[in-house]
């Protein structure tokens, strides 16, 4: 007998549509950082559009261009878009300072 089963997935938060100017730093051999801006964001994690190929679990730190919010992170998932470069979703792990979007207490 074969049991398929559907899951749907929802998030426990929904994302805010807004371009937030960042700062992502690598965490590599030899550091770089990029200055990009976010898709969609909310109080755990942000989409940033990026020009390079990002592993999963890759460590970052994430900064906002202004410096009120910064954090360490990890890259959730890459994907490939159609124009030119990648988006990555970014899980914040020890978020500081003022973000657009406050956890829920």
């Amino acid at each position: 007998m074969l049991l398929t089963t559907k899951f749907a997935f929802h998030r426990a938060e929904k994302r805010i549509l807004i371009e937030i100017p960042m700062l992502i730093n690598e965490h590599r051999e030899a550091p770089r950082i990029e200055s990009t801006f976010t898709e969609n964001v909310n109080a755990r994690n942000a989409r940033v559009l990026n020009v390079r190929r990002w592993k999963p679990s890759e460590p970052l730190k994430f900064a906002s261009r202004t410096g009120e919010f910064r954090s360490s992170a990890r890259v959730a998932y890459c994907q490939s878009l159609q124009s030119e470069g990648f988006a990555i979703g970014v899980e914040f792990l020890n978020p500081k300072g003022r973000w657009v979007v406050q956890s829920p207490k």
